[in-house]
């Protein structure tokens, strides 16, 4: 009987694994590049490769409903970039999905500060 139920319990994982789309193989690499990490449990890998794919899908759906590529069907960087910053769940991305800028307005904003600081 306990030989029947850990059949059974593999199988539930293995199937379990088919409900993901992200690599877990990636993932374990990206959990064990932490040095707190000695070693990682299968369930907190399946879990934390769930939990991973489960956000990125909230933040895409959330940036596509916000976003301007509704008409268009299409999901931008832009759109990130705006759920990042005007999300208050989403805020602590903005290092990471900064809003684009052209060279020509950096550089424009970095003189003003330059003359706002030599004002000083």
């Amino acid at each position: 009987m306990k030989m029947s139920q850990n059949n059974s319990d593999k199988d539930s994982h293995a199937s379990g694994n088919k409900n993901i789309s992200l690599p877990i193989s990636r993932v374990r690499l990206i959990m064990k590049s932490s040095p707190d990490v000695s070693s990682i449990n299968q369930d907190a890998l399946f879990l934390t490769t769930k939990a991973t794919e489960l956000f990125v899908q909230y933040l895409a759906l959330s940036s596509f409903n916000n976003g301007s590529g509704k008409d268009t069907n299409t999901l931008s960087y832009s759109d990130l970039a705006n759920a990042a910053e005007e999300t208050e769940t989403f805020h602590f991305l903005t290092d990471i999905l900064p809003k684009k800028i052209l060279a020509r307005d950096y550089l424009k904003s970095l003189e003003q500060m330059q003359e706002e600081e030599a004002d000083i």
